[in-house]
């Protein structure tokens, strides 16, 4: 569909647009298999350039660089389709039998309870810094301007909480199996 203030290619102009087009195939043939390292895929692009560029003849302003314009064409759509086939991948059935398969995830609502219930257990401060910096992800600083700790406070009771989370999740390990 011609852009309103694009006038179409004259009739010289057009077998002008038509030769350079085609004188310019071994060229952008080379420049294809530069950038993709595959012969048919290069025939491709030049092809889909090709297309494009006639589909966009009426945009295509005269005197200006024929040679550029298509290249650019080419590398655009190339450049567009390396983004579309880094999304995807080769479907592989034995792979997809070894990596779908998903264990069992009964137990490990059993562990986040078991923990919650010690993260429960610790004193205040060292509970809710261990909910800012492990639960919610904060950074230091950023737990420290929350609580309004110093740094040092915060890593402080960070380490006392995981060591009190560990030292009650083994105890209760050990008092279940006694």
């Amino acid at each position: 569909m011609p852009e309103p203030d694009a006038e179409p290619l004259s009739p010289e102009a057009l077998d002008t647009f038509k030769t350079q087009m085609v004188a310019l195939i071994p060229a952008l043939r080379g420049f294809a298999r530069g950038l993709c390292r595959d012969k048919v895929m290069a025939d491709d692009l030049v092809q889909e350039a090709m297309m494009r560029a006639w589909a966009s003849r009426h945009t295509f302003i005269e005197g200006s660089n024929f040679r550029a314009w298509m290249f650019m064409i080419l590398r655009n759509h190339y450049y567009s389709g390396a983004k579309k086939r880094a999304r995807y991948t080769v479907w592989d059935p034995e792979a997809a039998e070894r990596i779908l398969v998903q264990d069992a995830t009964q137990e490990s609502g059993l562990h986040v309870d078991d923990v919650m219930r010690a993260i429960h257990r610790l004193p205040e401060q060292q509970r809710e810094i261990l909910l800012l910096v492990a639960g919610a992800g904060l950074s230091y600083e950023e737990a420290a301007t929350v609580t309004g700790a110093n740094m040092g406070t915060v890593k402080s009771r960070l380490n006392r909480g995981r060591a009190g989370v560990k030292a009650l999740l083994e105890g209760e390990k050990a008092s279940a199996v006694a």
